[in-house]
């Protein structure tokens, strides 16, 4: 390339020509900028100034911009090799170790989810016996049938029963006979006491006078008193008459409630849930079980409390029952009463719980689910049933730690869900645990802790999901 030399019109140079050219010109003028400073004082001729031309202004740029490069160069590539280094020692230790996959321990949910099995049976149930002998002449009453307190079951023909009564009645006539001749024998006594004392009283006054002898009139004083006496005696006759009436009317009485009973009655409103006897059939008093009846309109639930959830049951607490032939539906009940005290032989507490059954869709002896979740305080810990370690010391479960250090560390177990269990004491709230511990998994050992999440994240970028 040709170049043009400003103070040569006319003639072409080659670039380097041009830049020698240039630096010819730089020297003569840093000359004569010296002789300029060292000169005499009155010499007065203006300093001659450098301008640049465009080729020397790209050159130092395109200078600058070399250094640039070369220094990028020899810091960043140095650096970069470093880094791939340690990157590439970091995964080949990580490589080493054995992955294995690692959650974070949670704590259940506030509600105790508690559903044990119960018998459900009626609140009032009662059998009904026949409490007079003889023959049933009538059976009103069938299985199902519905009734009121008081309404006719049955009726007994018992004629045995009706001569009792019968004979106690005349039992009762005697009596009161009786007791009219005692009191006829005591009236007739009290009249001979009064004529005995009468007597007595006048020989007492003749004999002050000296009228009668002292002997006659001890005569008339015994009479007296012995006529009292017999007075006494009548009357305790007379009581005892009297009680001998009431003990044979008691005796009417009874045989005429056990007449009554001839009609076997309902003892409160209920169902008909047992039929022993048909008509003409035989019954002896206080043996033959006649019917059943039960109150359906509330239903109680027993239910056997481990003794693990016993102090989370109390009365008032509500209660849901479910039954396997009406799905999808929930009867509301409330836990009516406890045992306080535990079964010894299964270690559990009997919890009765009531419920409403207006419509009569529960029946008595079902088999059923009842939910007795409660609010929680301080809910326990929850892990997978899997992670559990169990050794000759106890339950442990793999922790790492912070370090990727594993460290077996013994556990309380509470409740067990099956695939899940509660943790009461042993572990804290962040602990990284192994869910699935296997064979590389011991004590002190160092792992490469993967959060499960993000395995099954990779699984399903390899899957294509």
């Amino acid at each position: 390339m040709r170049y043009t030399n400003p103070d040569r019109p006319g003639v072409s140079e080659t670039a380097e020509e041009s830049l020698r050219q240039e630096n010819q010109n730089l020297r003569r003028q840093l000359e004569e900028l010296k002789a300029l400073g060292h000169g005499s004082p009155s010499d007065s001729r203006p300093p001659v100034l450098w301008h640049p031309s465009g080729i020397t202004i790209w050159a130092i740029l395109l200078g600058a911009a070399v250094l640039v490069a070369v220094a990028f160069f020899a810091g960043y590539i140095p650096l970069r090799k470093q880094q791939n280094l340690l990157a590439s020692e970091e995964q080949q230790r990580a490589e080493s170790l054995p992955r294995v996959e690692v959650i974070e321990v949670s704590r259940s949910t506030r509600n105790s989810d508690l559903e044990l099995p119960g018998n459900i049976q009626a609140v009032t149930e009662a059998p009904i016996l026949a409490r007079a002998s003889g023959y049933i002449s009538r059976r009103l009453v069938d299985i199902g049938d519905r009734v009121k307190a008081g309404q006719e079951l049955a009726e007994i023909d018992a004629p045995e029963l009706d001569d009792q009564v019968r004979q106690a009645k005349a039992t009762v006539e005697q009596a009161r006979a009786s007791l009219d001749q005692a009191t006829a024998n005591l009236q007739q006594g009290q009249a001979d006491m009064d004529l005995a004392r009468v007597t007595a009283e006048r020989w007492s006054v003749l004999v002050t006078r000296g009228a009668v002898s002292r002997q006659e009139n001890d005569q008339y004083q015994a009479q007296f008193k012995s006529k009292a006496a017999s007075v006494r005696a009548l009357e305790k006759a007379v009581n005892v008459q009297r009680n001998s009436v009431a003990a044979a009317e008691s005796n009417v009485a009874r045989l005429e409630n056990m007449q009554s009973y001839r009609f076997v009655r309902a003892p409160f409103d209920g169902v008909i849930t047992l039929r022993n006897v048909d008509t003409g059939a035989l019954v002896n008093a206080g043996n033959t079980l006649l019917f059943r009846v039960a109150q359906t309109g509330a239903l109680r639930t027993y239910v056997n409390v481990p003794q693990t959830n016993a102090s989370s049951v109390r009365p008032g607490q509500a209660a849901a029952l479910t039954v396997s032939n009406l799905p999808g539906r929930e009867f509301a009940g409330t836990v009516a009463r406890s045992s306080n005290a535990l079964d010894p032989a299964s270690r559990t507490l009997l919890v009765e719980v009531h419920v409403p059954n207006p419509t009569g869709e529960l029946l008595p002896g079902m088999y059923a689910q009842v939910d007795l979740s409660s609010a929680r305080t301080h809910p326990p810990f929850l892990i997978p049933g899997d992670a559990l370690i169990v050794r000759a010391d106890g339950a442990q479960v793999a922790v790492v730690q912070k370090d990727h250090t594993v460290h077996l560390q013994k556990i309380q177990v509470g409740r067990d869900y099956g695939d899940r269990l509660e943790v009461v004491s042993g572990l804290r709230e962040g602990d990284t645990i192994v869910p699935n511990p296997g064979d590389v998994v011991r004590e002190g050992v160092k792992v490469d802790p993967v959060p499960v999440a993000d395995t099954a994240g990779q699984q399903a970028a390899k899957s294509g999901k």
